[in-house]
């Protein structure tokens, strides 16, 4: 026991975090921790960095590359309509094509996002050719709040459930979270 208050002292007194754990308060994700980690430029880990992501929306699956090389594959979820490139929005499609992260997000509803640079020009081009909004706030996500233990995630993965964003685990969003800077491209086909 000693020991252990002894490790714990150590922890707090070195600074050293440990990783995000999702908390919920009044059925919403807490924010406290996410936004000190962005505050404080901690949201980054070097040793675990990817530099591309490419979402395959047929096999539901993304996977993540660090020099050319796939370095880990994940199950996602996508638009509740997921065929087709997004034309506008409320049609909850997944968009198609390249884009980059555009930032990262502390997400009351979805633990952690990282935001996705859709629409694109030619997005806006067209949806304003056709008169409509093309929509925007696509984001990789993470769960709603009452899957935040992870213990839906096999109901959440087998199905396609968004409003047009990817959806993946939190513990895969933990991963993300700490791999991805701004302007990783993020294929999606």
């Amino acid at each position: 026991m000693r020991y252990l208050y002894g490790f714990i002292m150590l922890l707090w007194l070195t600074g050293c975090k440990q990783p995000l754990e999702p908390r919920v308060v009044n059925n919403h994700y807490t924010l406290e921790e996410c936004k000190e980690e962005l505050l404080e430029a901690e949201d980054y880990s070097q040793g675990e960095s990817i530099d591309k992501i490419v979402v395959v929306k047929k096999e539901r699956k993304m996977y993540l590359y660090k020099e050319g090389k796939v370095q880990n594959t994940l199950p996602v979820s996508l638009g509740k309509n997921p065929i087709g490139h997004k034309q506008q929005q409320g049609d909850n499609r997944t968009p198609e094509g390249e884009f980059w992260i555009s930032r990262k997000l502390c997400s009351p509803q979805y633990f952690r996002s990282l935001c996705i640079s859709y629409p694109r020009p030619e997005d806006k081009v067209s949806a304003a050719r056709r008169g409509v909004n093309p929509g925007g706030a696509v984001t990789l996500h993470g769960q709603p709040t009452w899957n935040a233990d992870g213990k839906g995630d096999s109901y959440t993965l087998s199905k396609n459930w968004t409003q047009g964003c990817v959806a993946v685990t939190n513990s895969a969003m933990k991963e993300l979270w700490y791999a991805v800077r701004e302007g990783v491209p993020i294929i999606i086909r």
